[in-house]
């Protein structure tokens, strides 16, 4: 287990995070960067390429060969598409590079991806786009950038693009409210999560003698569980050491790519768990879970377990849940859907929480 004292200084180690750039960009370009994130204008080229320069040498420092724009299509999946640094020179060597074009726009082979029928399959273009407000990481020797994903009409063919749109739809109009009732002074709203992860863990030997559960990750077929949740004793309960040992080393790879995972316990069902971290940006928290997934499943399987995440694998009994604890709050710090300890003279709160059920006449 990571020594308490190491904690602070590995969380985020392998993630090219606000503090990295604070600390290796020029100041003029860390502010270009940052307006870009707060407004979504684009980046000037010169910048985009200082940035990918900065980038491409910190990503080196840990490791990385390779880079991907990492985006989610409409698979439930993640994707992405790996290329390396080098770059061949006249004398038969290779040197790395790593430019702002390749940085901000990527444009992978878009036509086995479901479209949701908007265009037909040979409509092969696609691109990706930089998400700036998501940190890019290192992971495998690959550093990875979060993209949107879209078509060369702009239609979305990820679940990234709608989620941003709304996102910035939502603080407009938050926004315009709050000015009206005397918050001159907020200029965004940001859409928040903490999104808790149910999971089951089942030794790998009996994994690989259900095919159901390896094709499909349920089960379809046999008797009902020999005990559900009647008792609930399983709740909270001690965990087991095996479970413990696990649950330390997920903990430890999700700090080290900046994901602030805190919570860890029982859930009701035998063999079911649950991991949540702390609020984060919306984005971030999306792409935090996906990533998050992805690691339970390595790190399971590095304890001989298989590391359940259908909805519902076993009949009878709870499923994986994914609680996704929603909330919006402004940039000047306030909560809007967190009452106060007098809810009665908490005006934002009161607007955004009960001006859905009003109806205007």
């Amino acid at each position: 287990m990571m020594e308490a004292a190491k904690l602070t200084e590995e969380f985020g180690s392998l993630v090219f995070s606000d503090k990295v750039m604070r600390q290796r960009l020029p100041k003029n370009i860390y502010k270009a960067v940052h307006k870009t994130i707060e407004t979504g204008k684009n980046l000037e080229l010169d910048v985009a390429n200082c940035v990918a320069a900065v980038m491409k040498e910190w990503a080196i420092e840990h490791g990385a060969t390779h880079f991907t724009h990492w985006f989610q299509p409409m698979t439930g999946l993640t994707a992405e598409k790996h290329d390396s640094f080098i770059s061949p020179s006249d004398d038969g060597s290779v040197i790395m590079e790593f430019s702002g074009k390749e940085l901000v726009k990527g444009e992978p082979d878009a036509s086995s991806f479901p479209s949701g029928g908007l265009r037909a399959t040979f409509e092969a273009i696609g691109y990706t786009a930089w998400d700036p407000s998501s940190p890019a990481f290192v992971k495998d020797g690959s550093l990875y950038i979060p993209t949107a994903f879209c078509s060369y009409g702009g239609e979305a063919l990820d679940k990234k693009t709608p989620l941003l749109r709304s996102m910035e739809a939502l603080s407009t109009e938050a926004v315009k409210m709050l000015h009206l009732i005397g918050y001159q002074d907020v200029k965004r709203v940001n859409t928040t999560i903490g999104s808790e992860q149910e999971y089951f863990l089942i030794k790998k030997d009996y994994y690989k003698k259900r095919k159901d559960l390896l094709f499909t990750g349920r089960t379809l077929i046999g008797a009902p569980a020999a005990k559900g949740q009647e008792m609930e004793d399983h709740y909270f309960g001690v965990i087991k050491t095996h479970v413990s040992e696990y649950m330390h080393d997920l903990d430890e790879e999700l700090w080290k790519l900046g994901i602030p995972v805190k919570t860890k316990h029982n859930e009701v069902a035998p063999a079911q768990h649950e991991l949540a971290p702390v609020f984060e940006t919306a984005n971030i928290a999306v792409d935090h879970n996906q990533l998050t997934m992805e690691v339970m499943k390595k790190v399971a399987d590095q304890h001989h377990y298989a590391c359940l995440l259908h909805e519902k694998p076993f009949e009878g009994v709870n499923g994986s849940g994914k609680h996704n604890n929603w909330s919006i709050s402004t940039d000047t710090g306030i909560n809007i859907l967190d009452p106060g300890k007098k809810p009665g003279e908490n005006l934002p709160f009161l607007v955004f929480f009960g001006g859905g059920h009003c109806r205007c006449r």
